[in-house]
Order: structure tokens, then C-alpha cells, then sequence
């Protein structure tokens, strides 16, 4: 039994674990820079724990449609301080920042996971 495998751990999972750190700074940010606006504050709280919960998800059990919920919760993050009226502010900073890694990171498993690399590459 000591040549088994425990867990179910992905290469890809880092990417993941990525995104849970992210959403971790994002929420500790408010905290760190106590924002003004109650907007920004409900906005950042919610935004990170389902990017969390979307994290931690997708390490336990893979599916696409988790790393897909991932790229538009980053995008709501770029979006959101114009929706939600707190533009100009430095969550509006955090929240662009954080959204940009959040959906890259997301995009990235998406791709590698889809199209894996190959050992011998198509020659021309």
C-alpha cells in the first residue's frame, strides 16, 4: 500500500490554489485599507468568498464549468466598481487587479486542462 496514491491532486490544482490566495488578499484588503464605501466593502466580501468557494471546489473535483464560474466572477470584479458606483477608489484598484489574476489564472487551467501539451509537437 505505500505505492498508492492518497489523493487526487491535479498538476493543474496550483492554479486553483493560486486563485484561493487571491481571494484571500482581496478579502483581507478590507481590513488592511478599511474602504469607505459600503458598496465596495459588500462587493469585495461576497466577490471572495464565491471565488473561494468556486477555488475550492474545483481543487476537490475538477469540472470546466467551475474554472468558466471563476473568469466571470473575475470579470465582475473589473466591472463592478462602475456598476456598483465606487469607482475612482482604491478598492476600485483591488478589485481590477484582483479580477484580471482571478480570470487569467482561470483561463489558464481551462487551457491547459483542454489542450494539453504535447511531448512531440507537430512539425511543419
Amino acid at each position: 500500500m505505500s505505492g498508492t496514491k492518497i489523493s487526487n491532486w491535479r498538476s493543474e490544482s496550483i492554479l486553483d490554489i493560486y486563485n484561493l490566495s487571491f481571494a484571500a488578499f482581496l478579502l483581507v484588503s478590507l481590513w488592511l485599507f478599511s474602504y469607505a464605501q459600503q458598496n465596495a466593502r459588500i462587493d469585495i466580501l461576497v466577490s471572495s468568498a464565491a471565488v473561494a468557494v468556486t477555488a475550492i471546489s474545483a481543487i476537490l473535483a475538477y469540472a470546466n464549468w467551475k474554472e468558466w464560474l471563476n473568469v466571470l466572477l473575475g470579470a465582475w470584479l473589473i466591472v463592478s466598481p462602475w456598476v456598483l458606483g465606487f469607482a475612482h477608489t482604491r478598492a476600485m484598484h483591488f478589485c481590477i487587479g484582483i479580477g484580471i489574476a482571478v480570470a487569467f489564472m482561470a483561463i489558464v487551467e481551462l487551457l491547459v486542462v483542454n489542450y494539453p501539451p504535447t511531448a512531440n509537437p507537430p512539425s511543419a
